[in-house]
């Protein structure tokens, strides 16, 4: 295993939209092994396969334990994963291992249900409201070429485009 490079905002493959896995071969599992120790050591709640340059649809998510100990979700791994269907809206801060530093406030649906593979091939159906439900939605986002801040209001891009430009300005 290995931790790979996470993808920064404006690198071109994290607006591309990632091909469909069909093979799910010893390449793929060496994939998500390294996503999964990836997203560990960022530390992130999820990860999409073009964070880490592969054009791939394939997303690891691991939401861990609560702060109260309780278990929410084991660790999940998305293969072609597509949302079947969305129930009510929420808006909640959300941030993006690709866009550090950086949150805001995001609209998404409060409940998913998304089909997909696992990381045998076998297909399955989740379910999710919560945290899980908004890092489904982030992670297919991603695989479909989406940031976050694509689904935010002219005005709070605005911010974040103004924010961007003097934090580059800053390390330049």
């Amino acid at each position: 295993m290995a931790i790979r490079e996470i993808k920064k905002y404006s690198d071109p493959v994290l607006r591309q939209k990632t091909s469909r896995v069909d093979v799910i071969d010893q390449s793929v599992q060496v994939l998500i092994d390294d996503m999964i120790e990836t997203m560990h050591a960022a530390p992130g709640v999820g990860l999409a396969a073009n964070q880490v340059g592969v054009s791939l649809q394939l997303a690891v998510i691991d939401l861990g334990e609560r702060e109260d100990g309780e278990p929410r979700h084991p660790l999940v791994v998305l293969i072609n994963p597509e949302i079947v269907s969305t129930q009510g809206s929420v808006t909640a801060d959300e941030g993006c291992l690709s866009i550090p530093d950086f949150s805001e406030k995001v609209k998404r649906a409060a409940r998913v249900k998304v089909r997909a593979k696992d990381r045998t091939g076998k297909p399955f159906e989740l379910e999710a409201e919560g945290l899980m439900a908004k890092a489904l939605q982030h992670e297919i986002d991603h695989l479909n070429g989406l940031l976050f801040i694509d689904r935010l209001s002219p005005l709070k891009k605005n911010i974040f485009q103004r924010k961007l430009k003097k934090a580059l300005a800053e390390t330049a």
